[in-house]
């Protein structure tokens, strides 16, 4: 079951530097949710909070409540590790084990949590999997192989089979065709707006025409300046970010005054 998130109040340090200042906001269950902004307005850091991956950085800490249907994933006594697994992360670079072949990668992150899981198990859920991230036809014949075998975007795609396969309820993307030619980029795109029916999608991009293709609303981060906080600016449905934002910093991003 996908769910949905609900930020409150949410301060997100580095040591004592305050990167991303004082943010609210609902991300709804199957939707994708875009995060856009000039580059180093917190927006990457912001989504990092969402599953705890934030406070792997030496000093990184927040203040605030991030809600997973209600639960507080920073309340005392809850493991990042159990976070992890509820809501998973793509990177900005794909980064599939190098040494793993395809089928070793997509079970990585159900072996990594401890999973004991027979063969034909193992089997239907790399096939489910790998289906899910539109890749099966691709690498049926060859899923002993290594991942580090595959194209650019093939290699995204079985990253996000390894994070479909742990059954997460939430899939966090950060930049994920920042490193991709277009034609990956469009299959990434076609697989994000497949995903949605499942899971809840937040994907941070600087793609403008990107974030208008995928996303069901999108939220604007901006700074107001070097060593000021990242703030959140606006969130709308998508239309009304691109066609008629209520903020000025809003229209002068998307339409590329600046940034």
């Amino acid at each position: 079951m996908s769910k949905r998130i609900d930020v409150k109040d949410l301060n997100v340090y580095y040591s004592k530097f305050l990167a991303v200042e004082d943010v609210n906001i609902g991300i709804e269950a199957k939707s994708v949710t875009a995060f856009i902004g000039p580059s180093g307005c917190g927006k990457s850091t912001f989504l990092r909070t969402l599953n705890r991956m934030h406070e792997v950085i030496p000093g990184g800490r927040v203040e605030g409540e991030v809600l997973l249907d209600g639960d507080n994933l920073y309340e005392s006594g809850v493991d990042p590790v159990t976070v992890r697994s509820q809501i998973g992360m793509v990177f900005q670079r794909p980064n599939p084990f190098p040494t793993m072949s395809i089928k070793d990668n997509v079970l990585a992150g159900v072996k990594l949590n401890g999973k004991k899981i027979s063969k034909s198990d193992a089997d239907s859920l790399v096939e489910k999997s790998l289906r899910g991230a539109n890749l099966w036809n691709e690498v049926k014949d060859r899923l002993d192989k290594p991942g580090s075998g595959l194209s650019g975007g093939q290699q995204q795609r079985l990253c996000i089979a390894r994070t479909i396969a742990v059954k997460p309820q939430v899939i966090l993307m950060d930049e994920p065709c920042s490193a991709l030619d277009p034609i990956s980029t469009l299959a990434i795109e076609d697989l994000i707006n497949e995903l949605k029916s499942e899971f809840t999608v937040v994907i941070v991009t600087h793609n403008m025409q990107q974030a208008a293709r995928v996303s069901d609303r999108t939220a604007f981060f901006n700074i107001a300046g070097t060593g000021k906080p990242g703030k959140l600016i606006e969130y709308a449905d998508t239309a009304t970010i691109f066609s008629n934002p209520s903020v000025k910093a809003t229209e002068d991003y998307v339409s590329g005054r600046f940034g």
